[in-house]
């Protein structure tokens, strides 16, 4: 694979998806990023006339992202990297937030992201090469309460970003998912979808959470930049790691969370290994 890339980005309007855009685009590679609007579509195209290739998707729509990639491998050229970074956040509390809320939160961050990769990988797979970065999250390895069907969503992308790696690393193709903690985006603000309260019971454990998240937004020890550049060194990387964690904050979590674990499973070994026949 050649040093500058035909890279596709799904959500490049805000957010790291804006910050891979641009720092891609400033390196010299071609950038088909994919927004809601046409208004964000002209502000993104005029970043760079010549290489940044805007296309309006809701990554809901597994047929209208067949029809633009093939069009895309037809007109811009080979699709050489995947950044799958389309998704939102979902906060409420799980017996409070209603079905559609939850299936909705799947639909975007996991169906939305497999739709993608089922477009793409054919023609990646007749090349035998290719890249695939699906942006999970620490709440992809960890949780907290009230965002648990987000923090489902993201596990479920990891999960099928390690098994996918296997499947695909035959033919070249290197899958990560890359899991960044807090980050200056707007993920926690204006993107952020919040199911009103309702049950008292949950106040004590829930709303101070709620309250710190808000008044963290704009402020996050992560720079987006940063990780746009971080990532983007991932797709010359000669062996890409299945996983890669962004920021001090997630790494230290995730770290203890994982020695957590180990730890339970010392603990009930005996009991574990006593099912055996």
């Amino acid at each position: 694979m050649s040093t500058l890339k035909t890279i596709f980005i799904t959500g490049v309007s805000s957010g790291f998806g804006r910050a891979i855009a641009y720092q891609a685009l400033q390196a010299g590679h071609k950038v088909i990023g994919t927004v809601r609007n046409p208004e964000d579509l002209k502000e993104f195209e005029v970043i760079n006339a010549s290489r940044a290739f805007g296309r309006i998707l809701d990554v809901r729509n597994a047929d209208d992202i067949n029809k633009i990639v093939a069009e895309v491998e037809s007109t811009v050229g080979p699709v050489d990297v995947l950044i799958n970074n389309a998704g939102y956040g979902h906060e409420g509390i799980m017996e409070e937030s209603s079905m559609e809320e939850i299936r909705h939160q799947f639909d975007v961050n996991v169906f939305g992201c497999i739709a993608m990769i089922k477009a793409v990988v054919p023609f990646m797979r007749q090349r035998r090469q290719g890249r695939i970065l699906n942006i999970t999250s620490m709440g992809g390895y960890i949780t907290m309460p009230g965002i648990s069907d987000y923090c489902g969503s993201k596990f479920a992308m990891v999960g099928i970003s390690e098994s996918l790696s296997k499947e695909l690393y035959p033919f070249n193709i290197y899958v990560t998912s890359v899991a960044p903690g807090s980050f200056r985006t707007d993920w926690a603000g204006r993107s952020m979808v919040r199911t009103p309260r309702k049950i008292a019971d949950y106040d004590k454990i829930f709303d101070p959470i709620r309250q710190a998240r808000e008044e963290k937004s704009g402020n996050q020890l992560g720079d987006p930049v940063k990780a746009a550049n971080a990532i983007l060194n991932l797709i010359n990387a000669e062996q890409p790691p299945a996983h890669l964690i962004l920021g001090s904050d997630a790494f230290e979590l995730i770290r203890n969370h994982i020695d957590s674990f180990r730890n339970d499973m010392n603990s009930w070994e005996s009991l574990t290994r006593s099912t055996d026949g």
